[in-house]
C-alpha cells in the first residue's frame, strides 16, 4: 500500500525476484555439469549467481524507494534468496567443496527463520539486524568464491587458485557462525515480541 492505493504485483522488484526464482535450477545445473569440474559451466554458474545476489540488492532497493511493497514480494523475496544460496550450498556439497554438516546446519536454520518470519509477518514485524546484513554479505562472497573454479584451473593461476580457495573457506566459517548467531537474534527478537503483544491480554484477564 501506499497512500491508500493498492500496489500492483507487476513492477520492477518483483519481475527481479522472479527471476532470481527461475535462475536457480539453470544455476543447479551449471554448477553440477560435467560433475563440477568444467572450467566454462562453473563461470556462467558464478555469473548467475553473481546476478542474482545484485538483484536482491537491486530489487529490495527499488521497492523501498519507489513504495512497491507488496505482499508478494514480502513473500517471494526470501523464498528467492534462500533458494539461490540454497542450492549454491547442496550444489557445493554435491561436489565436495563444502561439509555436508555445514550445509544441513545452516539450510535448517535459513528455512527456519524464513518460515516463522512469514508465519508472524501480520502481526510481528522483525527489523534485518546488522548481523543478519552481515551474514548475507559473508555467505555471497564465501559461496561466489567456492562456485568459482579456483581448484579447476592449472598453470600459473594454480598457486593462486587454491590460496583463493581456502581463503573463501574461511569467509565460509565466517559466514556460518553470524548464520547462527543472526538466527539467535532472530528468535529471540521474535519471542521478545511476542511476549510484549500477549503481555496487555495476560494482564486484563
Amino acid at each position: 500500500m501506499t497512500d491508500g492505493v493498492k500496489v500492483s504485483n507487476w513492477n520492477l522488484p518483483n519481475a527481479l525476484t522472479t527471476l532470481r526464482i527461475v535462475m536457480v535450477p539453470f544455476f543447479g545445473w551449471a554448477l553440477l555439469h560435467d560433475g563440477g569440474d568444467s572450467v566454462t559451466w562453473r563461470l556462467v554458474a558464478f555469473a548467475l549467481f553473481a546476478v542474482a545476489m545484485i538483484t536482491d540488492k537491486i530489487d529490495g532497493d527499488i521497492a523501498r524507494a519507489r513504495g512497491l511493497i507488496t505482499n508478494f514480494g514480502k513473500i517471494a523475496d526470501p523464498i528467492a534468496d534462500k533458494a539461490i544460496t540454497g542450492m549454491a550450498f547442496i550444489g557445493l556439497s554435491i561436489t565436495g567443496d563444502i561439509w555436508w554438516w555445514v550445509t544441513i546446519l545452516v539450510l535448517l536454520r535459513e528455512w527456519s527463520v524464513t518460515l516463522l518470519r512469514l508465519s508472524i509477518m501480520k502481526n510481528v514485524v522483525i527489523a534485518a539486524a546488522q548481523s543478519g546484513k552481515i551474514k548475507t554479505a559473508l555467505q555471497a562472497v564465501a559461496l561466489g568464491g567456492l562456485v568459482l573454479p579456483f581448484m579447476q584451473v592449472d598453470g600459473w593461476l594454480d598457486v593462486p587458485g587454491e590460496v583463493l580457495y581456502y581463503a573463501s573457506h574461511v569467509l565460509l566459517a565466517g559466514a556460518v557462525a553470524m548464520t547462527l548467531w543472526s538466527g539467535y537474534e532472530f528468535f529471540r527478537d521474535a519471542w521478545r515480541q511476542r511476549g510484549a503483544l500477549t503481555a496487555p491480554s495476560e494482564t486484563s484477564s
